[in-house]
């Protein structure tokens, strides 16, 4: 960029400068002043200003003057309407699903919220008001699961202290509690919240557990934290889901009409997509998590054929055969019949 074609900018940053450093703020020729040019641009500069920082018109007899309020720091860091809308859209989101992390986000809503003085919630409030009204994060049907603020309040500081998690878990289909202590490894918000954990002597690897389901949940006294070298999203990509199992190698293939879909599509973080001749596309990666990766694939129903492993189509059998019974058994009946 010339000198000449920078000129502009920089006579509208030295303004901003001037405009924030001024205690009694600049009049209209001063700022032409600052400019170098005619009032008249010094009038546009200030609209221009004035659509991005709070400024302010002080009487002063019979003129007037401008100055922006606060340090400009605070301009670059303060959330817009669109960010808050975006907070105020997960918020809601997370007290649908009755997620653990709904009041820690409502919190972090509240507190941006107070940090604006008057002036700043009159010009914002309009806005947020109107994107928070249209906008909507899609809560699909899982599991109601409802996770006491104390256990996840725990487990945070225990992660944060470099410290064991104590507490005591039931286990699916089970009434009686049996007692663990962890080194927290983790933490997995979705449908379902997961603290995934290891036992300080080692030997069994990694395993989750599920926050709805722990109870009497307390930072231990004995320390214990994920080594430096731990990656979450890494040990996340062994699996295709939350079971934990051998890897297998997976390859499905794509038909072409829904070749299109398969592009655009993310079975696996470390999937590798191949083009064949007759416009289908074959899908490769290694994971665990054959169960979850078999219900998923109902999604593909007639566009779609698994090449591999065979374990993966002997548990799409089965789902398929158990799935049977959702449209009863008269109708299996008279499905056979027509065949």
């Amino acid at each position: 960029m010339t000198e000449r074609r920078k000129a502009p900018f920089d006579r509208m940053l030295t303004l901003v400068r001037a405009l924030a450093d001024s205690v009694e703020g600049l009049t209209l020729d001063e700022m032409a002043g600052v400019l170098g040019q005619q009032r008249r641009s010094a009038e546009r500069a200030r609209d221009t200003i004035a659509l991005h920082f709070d400024l302010d018109e002080v009487e002063d007899g019979r003129k007037k003057r401008f100055r922006i309020r606060d340090s400009l720091r605070r301009h670059y860091v303060r959330p817009t309407a669109t960010e808050l809308a975006a907070l105020q859209t997960e918020v809601q989101a997370a007290q649908k699903a009755s997620s653990p992390r709904a009041q820690i986000l409502e919190n972090l809503l509240v507190k941006l919220r107070a940090s604006f003085d008057s002036s700043e919630k009159h010009r914002l409030d309009p806005d947020f008001a109107e994107l928070a009204r249209l906008q909507r994060t899609l809560v699909g049907p899982g599991a109601v699961a409802m996770v006491a603020p104390e256990t996840l309040a725990a487990v945070s500081e225990a992660i944060i202290a470099g410290r064991c998690l104590e507490f005591d878990y039931r286990r699916d289909g089970e009434e009686e509690t049996v007692w663990r202590r962890v080194i927290p490894h983790g933490l997995l918000h979705g449908t379902v919240s997961y603290l995934v954990g290891a036992f300080p002597k080692g030997g069994f690897g990694l395993v989750t557990y599920r926050l709805d389901r722990m109870s009497d949940t307390k930072v231990s006294d004995i320390a214990g934290a994920a080594p430096e070298t731990f990656d979450l999203d890494e040990w996340l990509a062994e699996s295709f889901g939350m079971f934990r199992e051998q890897a297998y190698k997976i390859s499905l293939l794509i038909l072409p009409e829904a070749a299109h879909r398969a592009r655009s599509w993310r079975f696996h973080p470390r999937q590798e997509l191949s083009e064949l001749e007759d416009g289908s596309v074959r899908v490769s990666f290694a994971s665990g998590g054959l169960l979850e990766l078999a219900n998923h694939l109902f999604t593909w129903a007639g566009d779609l054929a698994i090449e591999a492993p065979e374990e993966l189509r002997d548990i799409m059998a089965r789902q398929l055969a158990a799935a049977q019974t959702a449209i009863g058994s008269n109708a299996i009946s008279a499905s056979k019949n027509d065949v």
